[in-house]
């Protein structure tokens, strides 16, 4: 018969699996994110599609996963949303940063569901 100290064991094994998968699924995401950031974004020289990193802080217990333009972040806004003109008129928007926001939440969410379903 186990006893607790041995169940404790098991528990613990078994969150720090399901950790280390969610860690990993969050990075898989965030990799896959900037691949099609870097495929969809506007390409009028290049630059600004090469520019998509993530930047990975990990620690005990989380992970952050951040998609940034590490060359040109002056520009994310100003694509992604109107803007007035320097000579009046508005600019039109070219959305491609909240599609992929999107896809990667629900790729993340479905994973992390996966994940825990499967035990680790």
């Amino acid at each position: 018969m186990a006893s607790v100290l041995d169940i404790n064991k098991i528990l613990n094994e078994y969150s720090e699996d399901i950790q280390d998968a969610i860690t990993q699924e969050a990075i898989d995401v965030a990799q896959k994110g900037v691949k099609e950031l870097k495929l969809k974004s506007p390409k009028r020289t290049g630059d600004y599609a090469k520019g998509w990193r993530v930047k990975t802080t990990k620690g005990r217990g989380f992970v952050d996963c951040i998609i940034h333009n590490a060359t040109h972040y002056q520009l994310t806004h100003l694509l992604e949303k109107p803007h007035l003109k320097r000579n009046g008129g508005v600019t039109t928007p070219k959305v491609h940063i909240a599609p992929v926001e999107q896809s990667c939440i629900n790729e993340f969410q479905t994973g992390v569901e996966n994940i825990i379903k499967n035990g680790g």
